[in-house]
């Protein structure tokens, strides 16, 4: 039964603090948080860093699922069923702090605190819109369309007010799990965007905002794809935009939920 102290529940206090059940860890860049197979225990929110999933195929292939970032939650399938076990990898890709969650203070939060459970609710919504995104994605369309909407989904997470939106450090190899092709074809693509202006590359890898405008306009290569090409990005207006003005692309609207935005209900 749920105690009644007076005050509204702190969804961005309790995300940020220790306490029963919760707390804050670290790992540097590779450090695993889990593995595949593992017992699922906990939920973990990033609290600053990133992350990346992976899975391990039975032959021993190893692919990236999906790139976290801060405000994200990941190690949810531990609340599926008693006994679950881990379905993929989680391991870090700079320095990363994070809130790790007990799975019963985890379920305990979300049956009594609305503001908490509509809070993540909200990002579990998002994350299967864009889980629906990505299949239709790799369904429809080129390789090159797939590298291109990559970028910018994670040019979401770049460093605002910079000339050009950087992305996290991220290999060829990695784009090219991502997508479903070789890395020799992710290198031909990114010489090209780069000869393009539509991105830059020195180390880091920055996106313009021109190549969204070709994707909103349909200008790439529609080579190995198949119709009818869906929206790439159904929560983008297909306004036109201002291409010599790189900027934090907000595609797919998967930026996290503001903790504090129901503390108060």
């Amino acid at each position: 039964m749920k105690v009644v102290t007076g005050e509204p529940f702190d969804t961005a206090l309790f995300l940020a603090t220790e306490g029963l059940g919760r707390s804050i860890v670290h790992y540097a860049p590779t450090q695993p948080f889990f593995s595949q197979g593992d017992p699922a225990d906990s939920v973990f929110y990033i609290q600053d860093g990133r992350a990346k999933l992976t899975v391990l195929s039975k032959r021993g292939k190893e692919t990236t699922v999906t790139l976290l970032a801060q405000g994200d939650f990941f190690g949810e399938e531990s609340m599926a069923a008693e006994g679950a076990l881990r379905s993929a990898s989680a391991s870090a890709v700079s320095d990363c702090m994070a809130l790790k969650i007990l799975k019963d203070k985890m379920l305990e939060a979300l049956h009594q605190e609305y503001a908490f459970s509509d809070f993540f609710m909200q990002f579990i919504l998002n994350r299967g819109i864009r889980t629906q995104a990505d299949l239709v994605d790799q369904l429809f369309n080129s390789c090159e369309k797939r590298l291109a909407r990559t970028l910018l989904l994670m040019a979401q997470f770049g460093e605002p007010g910079e000339p050009g939106t950087l992305i996290p450090p991220v290999t060829q190899e990695t784009l090219a799990e991502m997508i479903g092709t070789t890395r020799s074809r992710v290198s031909f693509f990114m010489n090209r965007f780069r000869k393009l202006g539509y991105i830059d590359y020195n180390g880091r890898i920055r996106v313009h905002m021109s190549l969204l405008n070709m994707l909103l306009h349909d200008a790439l290569s529609d080579e190995n794809a198949s119709k009818p090409v869906l929206l790439l990005f159904p929560f983008i207006s297909a306004r036109t935009a201002n291409p010599e003005k790189p900027v934090c692309i907000p595609a797919l609207n998967t930026s996290p939920p503001n903790p504090g935005a129901n503390s108060a209900r």
